[in-house]
């Protein structure tokens, strides 16, 4: 009960509605997509340049370049998506003064959030964020989240024609008038279709190819999900649908809370069987919630990754975890944690 009262405690607000289908944008867009390209194809066995879809990934942290990399890996094996996929990276100057940007570019890797990982030669990291985004159709967000906001800003009436998103943030915008969903931010303010795409997902463990698995929430027609599914899947990376946006991506977002107090527990050393308990009540809390904010969340999308999976290894293994076994070992005392997700 006291941890229902904590999360309902944190979010007042009235429902809000869902956002209005975007069966018209699914139809034409998905002719320029898997279906119709097949029958597009050359003689030479290739896509026509023209109908190949262009990926851009807004964002170059950890977890953003892993995605980069999994996308590259199939953008250039698959005929209907060009093999350049750009990369949008916030410019930074390393300690030797070259900029980031370059030494990805150079290397092939990005040095400062995922270094010894080739992210493939076909990814190309760009400073600027309008110029990445120009005449790409397919938009990869994963930024941390309270980056979202202004990122869309800066995007607002540079987004034309038959464009697609989904977002990997795991977080929300908490306004006066209740949680904004970042999937919810992308598409009014952009004016386009979002995905969401969460799951059981530590960012070092699938840069070395270890396996894993992620849920992609979609609404309306399924023909854009399976596109998104086609660009994401390897033989160590499983992606699978759910008609239920707001439910995976809630889960992707409120298992950081039940991480916390499973840190806390570790942290006080209060044994496996107060963290099992957390867990389980946790993920219980989790699904009142995200039903108690959207009615129509499916209770079987908390038994995809993106819901108990990713809440046994973020509470196991995540950063927040970490953070909170910390902080209560520090007896609350203020402290800095360099590890990287």
């Amino acid at each position: 009960m006291r941890l229902r009262s904590f999360f309902f405690s944190i979010f007042s607000f009235s429902h809000s509605p869902s956002l209005p289908s975007s069966s018209s944008r699914f139809s034409s867009l998905s002719a320029a997509m898997s279906p119709a390209l097949e029958k597009s194809r050359q003689g030479n066995g290739e896509c026509n340049e023209v109908s190949k879809s262009k990926v851009t990934v807004v964002g170059s942290g950890n977890w953003g370049s892993v995605a980069a990399k999994l996308i590259a890996s199939n953008a250039i094996k698959l005929p209907s998506f060009h093999d350049e996929v750009r990369m949008w990276v916030f410019e930074e100057v390393l300690p030797n003064g070259e900029k980031l940007t370059d030494v990805i570019n150079k290397t092939n890797e990005n040095v400062k959030y995922l270094p010894g990982i080739k992210l493939g030669r076909n990814v190309v990291a760009d400073p600027d964020l309008e110029n990445a985004v120009k005449e790409a159709n397919m938009l990869v967000f994963v930024t941390p989240h309270q980056f979202m906001d202004g990122i869309c800003k800066k995007l607002d009436g540079k987004i034309t024609g038959n464009v697609e998103a989904i977002s990997l943030v795991k977080g929300m915008e908490v306004k006066k008038e209740g949680p904004c969903m970042i999937s919810s931010l992308i598409s009014k303010q952009l004016g386009i279709n979002c995905c969401v795409l969460m799951g059981a997902n530590i960012a070092n463990e699938i840069a070395v190819e270890k396996f894993s698995e992620a849920t992609v929430g979609y609404k309306g027609s399924r023909e854009i999900v399976e596109t998104w599914v086609q660009l994401f899947s390897t033989p160590y990376f499983m992606v699978t649908p759910v008609h239920d946006v707001e439910g995976v991506e809630l889960c992707g977002t409120l298992k950081n809370v039940v991480a916390i107090a499973a840190g806390f527990v570790d942290g006080l050393e209060m044994g496996n069987n107060t963290k099992a308990a957390i867990m389980r009540i946790g993920l219980r809390e989790m699904k009142a919630l995200s039903k108690l904010l959207f009615p129509s969340v499916k209770d079987s999308t908390f038994f995809e990754s993106c819901g108990v999976a990713d809440v046994i290894t973020t509470c196991l293994g995540g950063r927040n975890r970490r953070v909170a076994e910390a902080f209560a070992k520090s007896g609350g005392k203020r402290f800095y944690l360099c590890e990287s997700n």
